[in-house]
């Protein structure tokens, strides 16, 4: 298994690269750009900042969303955790009943098979029902910067082979979240995540806390809705720090469709190695 997400991995990676070295030798780039960034900021309003929307840890909607807006998220990953793999699926609907608000509902997931004649793996499960909205209260085309706030809710359930107990949900999770991203020129994009994510077991007395930070650089490829970036995801419980490195890379397939690539590359983290992370995005016109 490990050795195949890293095959994956480092296909992955190259892919990036040469997607890189392409855009160097796009030309007239600047008037791509500028032909697109308008099409997304000027074609109506409110004011709206073409942002980089990270994969793993994705957005609730765009930033400075615009009324009527919606999306569909398919997501499949792969993950080596040592003792057993883990394979995820979610289901997202995303959409913006108002100018600059953001619902999102969303089906998480787990899937886990022992490996090396291990028995410890997780029972598997859909891991919640997860309830989220985010509202952007600032947006500046002058500065390219956009701000938000917004909070997830998630009523966690246990795993499959305890609903014939009767036990279908475990607890619930309280996730409030700060966003603040700034486009560098045309091309360049960076955003932070972050936020406490608490989790309060109904088996268990006491709530446990983990501080999450997210920190995102993407490229963006002239003209086009294509980048390449990395994304960084940090976290903290319990004074244990973990880390991620997620390289990644959105490609526009049709008008309205996208698909995600994600690598998972732990940097402080027991227990897990290589991931790999798919995720498709359908936009249905509005």
């Amino acid at each position: 298994m490990m050795n195949r997400i890293a095959l994956i991995s480092y296909m992955l990676i190259g892919m990036y690269w040469r997607a890189y070295a392409q855009t160097e030798s796009d030309s007239p780039k600047e008037m791509l750009d500028s032909m697109y960034i308008s099409d997304i900021e000027d074609r109506e309003n409110p004011a709206k900042v073409l942002h980089a929307e990270p994969l793993y840890i994705d957005l609730i909607r765009d930033l400075g969303a615009r009324k009527g807006e919606k999306e569909w998220n398919v997501g499949l990953g792969l993950a080596d955790r040592e003792r057993y793999d883990e394979y995820l699926a979610l289901v997202e609907y995303e959409w913006a009943p108002m100018d600059r608000l953001g619902l999102e509902v969303e089906l998480p997931f787990s899937f886990y098979y022992p490996i090396n004649g291990s028995e410890s793996a997780p029972g598997s499960r859909l891991n919640s029902l997860k309830l989220a909205g985010q509202y952007s209260f600032f947006v500046s085309e002058k500065h390219k910067t956009s701000m938000a706030i917004g909070y997830i809710h998630e009523f966690e359930l246990n795993q499959f082979s305890r609903y014939k107990e009767g036990r279908i949900f475990s607890g619930n999770a309280y996730n409030p979240f700060f966003i603040a991203a700034k486009r560098w020129g045309r091309n360049y994009h960076t955003l932070v995540y972050t936020g406490p994510f608490i989790q309060d077991h109904f088996d268990t007395s006491g709530l446990t806390v983990s501080w999450q930070v997210n920190t995102n650089f993407h490229y963006m490829i002239s003209g086009t809705r294509n980048f390449i970036g990395i994304e960084f995801n940090k976290e903290v419980t319990n004074g244990v720090f973990t880390a991620v490195m997620r390289p990644q890379m959105r490609l526009g397939v049709a008008e309205n469709l996208l698909v995600g690539i994600v690598t998972g590359i732990p940097l402080s983290r027991e227990n897990e190695r290589f991931s790999s992370f798919l995720r498709l995005i359908y936009e249905p016109g509005h």
